[in-house]
């Protein structure tokens, strides 16, 4: 099978935080496991920019695309154009018809927000999009849903969730070695904080939904002195952030580390305890799934979990996580409660973690769904030889 994979979520060569995101590292995990595919040729228009520049050179990036996915589906005989979002897929609507002609069909992935985002123009127009698309293929189901709202046949959409990369994320040999070198990287030591303080970790953009501030603000302030809360990222919610802390007096027990590359990230996958994702509701802006949980799963690090949207199909209650009901703070206290002071039943449930993310969530399993879905779905000439667990494809609809 002939891929076209087109993606404006792509970083800077050589400096991975120029450009970073779930709908970034989807992108790129996809991609690279669809390439490493046995039955897949792989060609790409790639934009590949800071997430600062990406405003300036995404109208070229998008114009250019009209005239050079035609050429290509000519020239390579394409037989798939695979967008990574709704926001390349918008330009479907003009080019389909050269597309087909040329013989090839048209996919997208929606994720979440390129679906959802609250103007009434693009809610207009994304109808459009979906009903022109030969196949769609959402990440959870609560993106699902709101793919058929907008008029999407059920019989053009597949739920295919994010796959992990295993080489990259791993638990460590030694946990508490790991906790030992996490410790040193954000400047403190087990005399600052003790080996039986549970250590917290959230990470991504500072945004609303993601509920840092939220649990900053509701949560940490009930939890003991001994609870550490750790927070990568930045973005328009960190002065909302900051202001917590400083409300709370919590400066010693909340840490804003910025953004951080993958060497610190896999620190802190492999040496914190649990993994935060208290997400809140914000009109028109899900959480379409949450790749960030499956690395810090493929770790051995547990999620604790806002039960809400995307995020629901990525935890499974006490195999790598739990749920608890968005914005209630007495059940995520109670929950981060059991493991504090408990590092037996913290160490079970990273093993526990690790095993469900890695035998569920690899990308070579999600890759080789995307490449039989394609062929069934779209018809492409291409068979595939590897296979799906089946729980994998119960939550995959």
């Amino acid at each position: 099978m002939r891929i076209l994979y087109v993606s404006h979520s792509f970083p800077l060569p050589g400096d991975p935080l120029s450009n970073v995101g779930g709908m970034q590292r989807l992108a790129q995990g996809q991609f690279a496991a669809l390439a490493e595919h046995p039955a897949v040729e792989m060609h790409s228009l790639l934009l590949e920019t800071s997430w600062k520049a990406t405003p300036y050179r995404m109208p070229g990036y998008m114009a250019g695309l009209l005239w050079q996915i035609p050429r290509i589906v000519k020239r390579e005989r394409i037989d798939v154009v695979l967008h990574s979002s709704m926001v390349t897929a918008s330009l479907t609507p003009t080019m389909i018809r050269a597309v087909h002609a040329a013989g090839a069909k048209v996919a997208a992935v929606p994720v979440g927000r390129d679906v959802t985002l609250p103007t009434i123009g693009y809610q207009w127009y994304v109808r459009r999009v979906l009903r022109s698309l030969d196949g769609v293929f959402p990440i959870s189901r609560a993106t699902a849903q709101e793919c058929l709202r907008r008029g999407l046949p059920p019989s053009r959409m597949h739920v295919v969730p994010c796959g992990v990369d295993a080489a990259l994320f791993h638990p460590p040999r030694d946990r508490r070695a790991a906790r030992r070198e996490l410790l040193r990287a954000i400047g403190e030591s087990p005399e600052t904080v003790a080996d039986d303080a549970l250590i917290l970790v959230s990470v991504g953009r500072h945004q609303e939904r993601k509920g840092f501030a939220w649990f900053t603000d509701r949560v940490m302030p009930r939890l003991p002195e001994d609870v550490v809360y750790l927070i990568t990222g930045e973005g328009p919610m960190t002065p909302r952030i900051q202001e917590a802390i400083d409300r709370h007096g919590l400066h010693g027990r909340v840490r804003m580390l910025g953004k951080v590359g993958e060497e610190m990230l896999g620190r802190l996958y492999r040496g914190a305890d649990l993994f935060a994702m208290p997400n809140i509701h914000v009109r028109g802006d899900i959480e379409g799934f949450g790749v960030v949980m499956l690395e810090a799963g493929m770790c051995g690090m547990p999620v604790l979990a806002a039960d809400l949207e995307g995020i629901s199909d990525v935890v499974r209650e006490g195999e790598n996580g739990h749920l608890v009901p968005s914005e209630d703070a007495d059940a995520f206290v109670e929950r981060v409660m059991r493991y504090r002071g408990n590092r037996e039943l913290v160490m079970e449930a990273s093993r526990s973690a690790a095993s469900f993310t890695a035998h569920h969530f690899s990308w070579p399993a999600i890759a080789d769904r995307y490449v039989r879905l394609l062929q069934q779905q779209l018809g492409t000439p291409t068979t595939t030889t590897g296979t799906v667990p089946a729980e994998l494809a119960r939550a995959a609809g």
